[in-house]
């Protein structure tokens, strides 16, 4: 009986020893050459996404744990877990960033740190600082803008007191670009502030971020004198406008249906809402029925005019909000 289950073991033994010398010599012709030049398998990533990922990975392990760090933070940002309030224990103080005179700056952000250099809560001294602002120009990061500032990521890095962002304010009014507005600023703000035009909820931070207005590059730097408004002082029959609003009307995409439904405001007497399809390379071939009315309409109406057509006091205040007219 012994010898039989010895028979038995030394037959499987063989079997398998068999089966493992044919099977791999057959899966030898069938598996793929080690020398043999194969062609890469297409990627899903987009090639910066690709870079972006292997610069991270070729960090230092401490440095990617900092990287990390700062990225969880942005996304959770709260005043009490981003800002350092201990650098406003002395005051509320405002640096502004040296100006790299080489790198173009709009008018509407040097009007911004013309107010702030002239504040009296400016000081040079950044160790004195409550508040950070770039001396870069952020106001638009729309990549196809002329005003776009490039290479910003390594710009922010190479700031002494940039600090992942920390007590830093952004201003930001346009981000993306049309039909998606993605909001992609090109660069990781960090542990910064946000102040930002049309921000959308998806990525407005609550008690952080601050929602500002769309300001128009000819807006003034300055206004006049405060003067005070009372209630009898504003009759509604001395006004010349109530409302006025002068800007692109995009034909689709985000944001295409509350700008195509102004027109039913517009009554050409106290409401001014005038949009414009002439915008982009191919606005022709996009526009619908209505754009060379809207296009004329708009055309009658210039920004800095309708400004100076507000009445002095004691007439009531014109409320206006345009877009830049181009």
């Amino acid at each position: 009986m012994q010898a039989k289950q010895r028979y038995i073991l030394l037959f499987l033994s063989c079997a398998f020893l068999a089966l493992c010398y044919f099977g791999g010599y057959r899966l030898k012709g069938i598996l793929p050459d080690r020398g043999r030049h194969w062609p890469p398998l297409d990627s899903y990533m987009e090639r910066e996404e690709i870079m972006e990922h292997r610069s991270f990975w070729s960090l230092p392990p401490k440095q990617r744990q900092e990287e990390a760090k700062v990225t969880t933070l942005r996304e959770q940002c709260r005043m009490e877990t981003c800002f350092d309030f201990s650098k406003c224990a002395s005051g509320f103080k405002v640096y502004v960033h040296p100006v790299e005179e080489t790198v173009a700056m709009s008018s509407t952000y040097r009007k911004i740190l013309n107010v702030l250099t002239e504040s009296r809560y400016h000081t040079t001294d950044a160790s004195q600082a409550c508040l950070f602002i770039l001396g870069l120009d952020t106001l638009d990061r729309d990549s196809l803008s002329s005003d776009y500032v490039r290479g910003m990521q390594s710009k922010l890095n190479s700031l002494p007191h940039w600090n992942g962002g920390q007590n830093h304010i952004i201003f930001n009014f346009y981000s993306g670009t049309w039909p998606d507005y993605t909001e992609d600023l090109g660069m990781d703000i960090g542990r910064a502030i946000l102040a930002k035009a049309s921000i959308s909820v998806q990525n407005y931070r609550p008690s952080f971020d601050i929602s500002l207005p769309l300001v128009h590059k000819e807006h003034l730097e300055r206004g006049g004198d405060i003067l005070p408004v009372y209630a009898e002082n504003i009759p509604a029959a001395s006004k010349s406008y109530l409302l006025a609003f002068k800007g692109k009307r995009y034909v689709y995409g985000i944001g295409s249906e509350t700008r195509n439904s102004l027109y039913h405001l517009h009554n050409s007497r106290d409401v001014i809402m005038v949009t414009t399809c002439k915008h982009g390379k191919s606005w022709k071939e996009l526009k619908d029925d209505r754009c060379e009315e809207d296009n004329a309409e708009y055309d009658r109406y210039v920004f800095s005019l309708s400004l100076s057509l507000s009445p002095p006091l004691p007439s009531p205040p014109v409320f206006y909000l345009f877009d830049h007219p181009f």
